[in-house]
């Protein structure tokens, strides 16, 4: 199938973000001959900065093969970045609402066009304290499983040394490099053909995120944690120790 034409927008979007893109880091990227040059497939990315999208998109612009990213709703509703979203293809996210599945239908439809979605598994931006991939989604593997099209784990760094998790106010100098390490399709053979089970969306999302690790520990020359960081575990340990502290502060008070 030919690779999506780029059109308008896109290039628009280019010439804006480019430029300053270029000025403010260096970059390393590496991994490019694992993007199909033809062909229906979805990457997935690693998220710790609220540049690395543009950081990201550059990457694979550079490429030949534009991304469809998901992208939260209200972003298509506001004025030339709106127009944008749009213009591009972005899929919006339609969270909490009778509308919320209509991303994954986009996105299967996007890939059996023979296009490339883009995903950010852990749905937002890394809680790690250091930065590591936390526990993903299951959306990439549900669209993968279904589709059975080629999965591209990408890891990447450096954006967030250039505006950090958070952050209000960027860390320009000294210049910044954005690395980028894209691997081979993960392999989720052992998943085809089973019942699309919570438990195997979720067998396969950690072997999707595994593989991401890899690459970003290839990047940063360290070993991530054995255990990736789960917000939702952190909430509920969060709120056992408020339990606690409550009833320690309550016995307290009654022992006076």
């Amino acid at each position: 199938m030919p690779r999506r034409r780029i059109g308008f927008w896109y290039r628009f979007a280019a010439v804006i973000c480019k430029p300053p893109l270029v000025v403010l880091i260096k970059r390393d990227w590496r991994g490019m001959e694992h993007i199909p040059a033809e062909g229906g497939f979805i990457t997935v990315v690693n998220h710790n900065s609220h540049v690395d999208p543009f950081a990201y998109a550059h990457y694979q612009y550079n490429t030949g093969r534009v991304p469809r990213f998901l992208a939260k709703s209200g972003l298509f509703r506001k004025g030339i970045v709106g127009a944008a979203m749009r213009g591009t293809g972005q899929i919006p996210v339609y969270r909490e609402s009778t509308d919320a599945l209509s991303a994954f239908r986009a996105a299967i439809d996007a890939v059996e066009r023979g296009e490339c979605v883009a995903f950010y598994p852990e749905g937002t931006l890394t809680r790690d304290p250091d930065g590591w991939p936390m526990t993903g989604k299951t959306g990439a593997a549900r669209v993968a499983l279904q589709t059975r099209c080629p999965v591209i784990p990408v890891a990447q760094w450096g954006a967030n040394e250039l505006l950090p998790p958070y952050a209000k106010k960027p860390n320009l100098f000294p210049r910044k490099t954005h690395h980028v390490l894209a691997g081979p399709p993960v392999d989720l053979s052992r998943f085809y053909d089973k019942e699309m089970t919570p438990e195997l969306q979720k067998e396969a999302t950690e072997v999707i995120m595994a593989a991401i690790t890899r690459l970003l520990e290839e990047i940063r020359g360290e070993k991530a944690p054995e255990t990736p960081y789960d917000p939702r575990r952190e909430r509920i340990e969060q709120r056992r120790r408020t339990r606690e502290q409550n009833k320690g502060r309550q016995e307290e008070e009654q022992s006076k």
